[in-house]
């Protein structure tokens, strides 16, 4: 069966696509692994394209992360009715999830930093109003500090309703004020 995407051109304006509506920057791997929705696209073809679209500035590569440009934007913008509805529709279901996991990303943050007394745990929660929280701890060894730094990205939401349950609370029965 034949695909939606027949040659090179096509496979950019996938790239372009896909890269314009990405909520942040990805690696190459990702980068294929959404690109690849089609049996019209040839792996070696869609490397190529990426080359092409890095050194033509519709694409920016920072280390291994790619985004798309200002130029690209409006590239994608005047030629993606030519692509397939099906596509389209593949695509945007595929990038769904990805945002959804880029966007907790964004917003929760752990870092870890040295210290002369040890470690300092920088943890931070944002919604899309601005920041929720922010706190600052102090770890012994680099080891706790990135167990608590990794605790925290796994369950943001346990550490900010426990921080909210303990300082509402005006004693040892639950009583709130």
């Amino acid at each position: 069966m034949a695909g939606f995407i027949h040659d090179k051109l096509d496979i950019k304006l996938l790239v372009l696509y896909i890269m314009d509506r990405v909520a942040a920057a990805i690696d190459f791997a990702t980068l294929t692994d959404l690109s690849m929705c089609d049996s019209g696209v040839d792996y070696f073809q869609f490397a190529e394209a990426v080359s092409e679209l890095t050194e033509s500035g519709h694409l920016d590569q920072q280390e291994e992360f790619y985004a798309i440009t200002d130029r690209g934007r409006r590239t994608c913008a005047a030629g993606e009715s030519s692509l397939s509805p099906v596509i389209r529709q593949r695509c945007d279901r595929r990038l769904a999830p990805l945002n959804q996991a880029l966007k907790r990303k964004a917003q929760v943050r752990a870092q870890v930093g040295e210290q002369p007394l040890g470690f300092d745990v920088r943890l931070s929660m944002a919604d899309d109003q601005g920041s929720l929280f922010s706190l600052t701890l102090l770890a012994p060894t680099r080891e706790d500090a990135q167990h608590i730094a990794d605790g925290f990205l796994e369950h943001p939401d346990r550490v900010y309703n426990g921080l909210l349950g303990v300082l509402l609370t005006n004693d040892d029965r639950g009583e709130r004020h």
